[in-house]
């Protein structure tokens, strides 16, 4: 059974049709790439399912409960979490309180009450930062834990962004882009904490990718869009022999 499933999904700026009729499952615990050329409709099915956009047709439902024209703090709460292609963190604060902030969404007594330490909220913010500094030892970004996240290097800030993510504690992650602008290595450590992630502790992740060798190394499944229509869908292998995706985005026969 799909803990996500999106159904004939299409959204249209103007004249521009982003999605056509899209539909994807997500089995739970999965690991899935969406992959496609430059403006193929990627962000904007991601966009679709925490409710950034709402398509015009079509239905996207996360373990049965229609998520199609919900906010994204509301999707959020039902546990979709998601990184962006351009950071977006709170650059002039620390990398603790940008994870804490990741936390508002389970604060019951909410951040202004927590942060005075009134009461309930001082307990509740003693055991929302357990979890955070759990995430900070599993990312190993304990020596930054206290820096601006401004002067980080670009590496460490996505590193930070996928714990915010993850301080939600979702049940689906959605990563756009997370090794984009990154070097070999950190290409590497990335890939690694996202299979952590989805081993570890059970995370579906729909990962937005334009590193090939990235999505063929981790991904169980892959799905292919090009100019807002699904153009393949299968395992890694599969989809880089497919003649349709060596056309629209290889670009050269692959080696099977």
């Amino acid at each position: 059974m799909a803990q996500l499933e999106i159904r004939e999904v299409s959204k249209h700026f103007g004249g521009v049709q982003a999605l056509l009729r899209v539909s994807v499952d997500v089995p739970k615990g999965e690991i899935l790439s969406v992959i496609g050329p430059n403006g193929a409709g990627k962000t904007t099915l991601v966009n679709c399912v925490n409710g950034v956009f709402h398509p015009e047709a079509g239905r996207i439902l996360l373990d049965g409960t229609d998520l199609t024209h919900l906010s994204p703090p509301r999707i959020a709460a039902l546990g979709i979490a998601r990184t962006f292609q351009n950071i977006a963190l709170f650059r002039g604060m620390t990398v603790l309180d940008n994870l804490m902030l990741g936390r508002h969404i389970h604060m019951k007594n909410g951040v202004f009450r927590s942060v005075l330490y009134w009461g309930p909220g001082r307990k509740e913010e003693i055991a929302h930062r357990e979890v955070v500094e759990d995430i900070i030892d599993f990312l190993e970004i304990e020596a930054i834990r206290k820096q601006v996240v401004g002067s980080l290097p670009y590496g460490l800030q996505k590193r930070v962004e996928l714990g915010r993510a993850l301080a939600l504690h979702p049940k689906i992650l959605l990563l756009d882009e997370p090794m984009g602008g990154m070097n070999i290595e950190e290409k590497e450590d990335m890939a690694r904490f996202i299979l952590d992630v989805n081993d570890e502790w059970g995370t579906t992740i729909v990962l937005i990718e334009h590193d090939m060798g990235v999505v063929m190394d981790i991904s169980q499944r892959v799905v292919v869009l090009d100019l807002g229509t699904k153009i393949a869908e299968g395992t890694p292998k599969e989809v880089k022999n497919n003649p349709l995706v060596i056309k629209a985005y290889l670009g050269a026969k692959a080696v099977a």
